[in-house]
């Protein structure tokens, strides 16, 4: 699994982005995909990345 930080969050449309060195660029969350509260920027996290449509995106996001 690969390890990063919440690097900006919208906590209006429920999603954000997570920086990691386990990617070429960042990687998009959104919080359907998490649930729980809010994830706030620099929050360390661990998820697998899977390679989406518009680019990589987390899948079985945990908090650390």
């Amino acid at each position: 699994m690969a390890k990063g930080t919440v690097d900006f969050f919208n906590d209006t449309g429920g999603y954000g982005f997570i920086e990691t060195d386990d990617a070429d660029e960042d990687v998009f969350f959104h919080m359907e995909d998490i649930g729980g509260p809010d994830l706030e920027e620099g929050q360390e996290l661990e998820f697998e990345i899977e390679e989406a449509e518009k680019g990589p995106r987390a899948t079985n996001v945990e908090r650390l």
